[in-house]
This record gives C-alpha cells, sequence and structure tokens, in this order.
C-alpha cells in the first residue's frame, strides 16, 4: 500500500511543487491538499493520511499551533516544510517528526534536492512512532569526577534534534567534552548549536576544523562537513572538512564514529539515538571491540527505532536505554 501523504501549504505554487515532485514515487499517494489548518482538519477525516506535510507560515494558524492541536487527536507524523528560520525546532519539540527547508521555486535543481529529500523523510516519516507525551528527565548528581572516559560521542537522525536535547538536559556540567552528529541540513545545525547553547548549561558549539575538544563543552558537525576527531599528545583535536556522503549522508555519524574508535579507543562512551536508515551503526560497532561503552536508544522511545537497531543487530551496543534514562546510565558510566 502506498503511503498516504496530505499537503498544507497556503501557497498554490508550493502545493503543486509537492505534490507533483513527491507523486514521482510509486510508494507515495497524494490523497489531498488543504490550504490551510481547518481545510486540513476535514480532509484528515476524510482521507485518514498516514504523513502530513506542513508549512508553518500560515494565515488563520501557523503550523506550530496546528501541530500542538493535533497531536493529541490524531498522533500523525508532520514533517515541517519551512523557510530557512529557527521555528523549525519549536514545531519539532511541538511534536513534528522532521522538516525539509523550501526551495526557491524557480530554480530547477533547488526543487529536485528538495524533492529527493522530502520523499526520502516521508518514507521515514510514514514508520515514525508519535511521542505523545513530554519525556520526563532529572539532572544527574554532580558529587563526583570522572577519570575513565575523555569523550563522548553522539549520532542522530530522525527526531534526533529533541532526543539530544533531552540527553543533555539530564546530565550535570562536569562532562567530559561531548561530540554530536545529528543529520541536519546547513545553516540549521548553526541554529541547533545556538539553541542549544541557550536552553542547556553546556558551551555549545557548531564544530570547526582545529578546535581543541575541552570538557563540558558540545560540539556539533556543521550541516555539510564531516567531523572527526585526532589524537594530539594530550589533547583531541576537531577535524572538520567537506567530503562525499557516506551512507548517503554528510556530515556521517559513521565518520565520527570510526575516527574515535581509532583515536580514543575504550576512553569513551558511544550513544545512537533516534534515526532512519544505519548511518553509525558500523562506527559504533568498532568503538565497542575497541572497549568503549556503547548505548542505543531503545525502540519504545524512539521516533524512528533504524540506526538504534542496526547497530543493536551488529552487536555494537552494550545495552538498549529509554531516552529519559540515557543521562542516568551516561553519568552511572563515568563514575
Amino acid at each position: 500500500m502506498p503511503i498516504k501523504v496530505l499537503i498544507i501549504d497556503d501557497s498554490m505554487v508550493f502545493r503543486e511543487i509537492i505534490s507533483r515532485g513527491i507523486s514521482n514515487s510509486p510508494e507515495i499517494q497524494v490523497v489531498a491538499k488543504a490550504v490551510d489548518v481547518y481545510d486540513a482538519r476535514d480532509k484528515i477525516l476524510q482521507y485518514e493520511p498516514d504523513v502530513i506535510t506542513c508549512d508553518i507560515e500560515m494565515p488563520k494558524m501557523d503550523g506550530i499551533e496546528f501541530i500542538k492541536r493535533l497531536m493529541p487527536q490524531y498522533p500523525l507524523p508532520v514533517i515541517v516544510v519551512s523557510s530557512v528560520s529557527n521555528r523549525v525546532f519549536d514545531a519539532m519539540e511541538a511534536g513534528a517528526v522532521d522538516f525539509v527547508t523550501k526551495p526557491a521555486p524557480n530554480v530547477a535543481q533547488s526543487v529536485e534536492s528538495f524533492i529527493f529529500d522530502l520523499i526520502d523523510k516521508i518514507k521515514a516519516a510514514s514508520k515514525a512512532r508519535i511521542i505523545h507525551n513530554a519525556i520526563k528527565t532529572e539532572i544527574q548528581s554532580t558529587n563526583f569526577k570522572y577519570t575513565k572516559h575523555d569523550i563522548i560521542a553522539i549520532g542522530a537522525s530522525t527526531g534526533g534534534t529533541e532526543a539530544i536535547y533531552n540527553v543533555l538536559k539530564q546530565l550535570p556540567p562536569n562532562m567530559p567534552g561531548i561530540l554530536i552528529v545529528q543529520h541536519i541540513p546547513p545553516k540549521f545545525s548553526t541554529m541547533f548549536a545556538e539553541r542549544l547553547n541557550l536552553q542547556t548549561h553546556f558551551e555549545v558549539a557548531e564544530a570547526e576544523n582545529g578546535m581543541v575538544v575541552l570538557p563540558n563543552h558540545v560540539y556539533l558537525a556543521p550541516g555539510d562537513q564531516h567531523m572527526e576527531i585526532k589524537k594530539r599528545g594530550a589533547q583531541y583535536v576537531l577535524h572538520v572538512f567537506k567530503g562525499d556522503r557516506v551512507n548517503g549522508h554528510c556530515p556521517s555519524v559513521d565518520v565520527l564514529f570510526n575516527s574515535v574508535a581509532k583515536e580514543v579507543g575504550s576512553r569513551v562512551i558511544g550513544i545512537i539515538l533516534t534515526g532512519m536508515g544505519y548511518d553509525g551503526a558500523r562506527g559504533l560497532s568498532r568503538m565497542h571491540r575497541a572497549g568503549a561503552i556503547t548505548y542505543g536508544q531503545d525502540e519504545a522511545s524512539c521516533v524512528v527505532y533504524g540506526m538504534p537497531k542496526a547497530a543493536y543487530e551488529l552487536g555494537g551496543v552494550s545495552k538498549q536505554i529509554p531516552l529519559n534514562l540515557m543521562g542516568h546510565h551516561i553519568v552511572k558510566s563515568l563514575r
């Protein structure tokens, strides 16, 4: 059965761009198009879509408020279609599973890339688990000093922005350096780093080549560059570079995890969070074989149980952990 999609956008141009583009995939069927959220409400009941694409900026009610009202009654996977804006993270917090950047409608290459990306995200969203309630977290005790681990390395994809935020807010402020690869477009990675810097007690920055990894700092891979780590004497230095996609992604979780396995060995905690596909599975397995502690997010708390499942099946996960307990296990391991 094809994936039934409802498109919500007040722009007729974008409704047609999305509809014609994604209809080229035999796995997707556009069952309806809506001009605003009130029109969409009736069509949700009539057509029972599997996935919704939704603009943020719309008359009458914006997409974020719509998602907040939709989720308690109709917990459907929503992909936000947005211009470059920090508001996509508000939409993710409200319950959207993913987002794509609106293309320039008169630039063919931009539209083609947008449709390719959206089709992939619709396929992932059709398998997504909608998390109904906010995850309750508790900051762990700071009454200890870590001695065995130099680095915490985290990889995530679909649903990862909220999962990463939930993990960071569980952790006390005296952590080793934290390296993160989240599959995210350029510009949005900068915004995400700035958001985490404001919302957590860590110093969070988008990674730059040559940065020295410091305790209590978080480094997020840029949205169009890979991130590796290199050992230089007693320090760890970031190598950030443009390169081909690995496992379909740049940045790639495997690129980071492979370098961590090689350069840090057993003195690292590796974590793979929610996401579609298998990026990071081989790298986490390599870390596990090097003696690292490796955790995978459990199926029940994942938006998409793809990457953690692949890593677990390869034998790369020491233990599967619910998201709300991930901080507890990280702190326990550091002790």
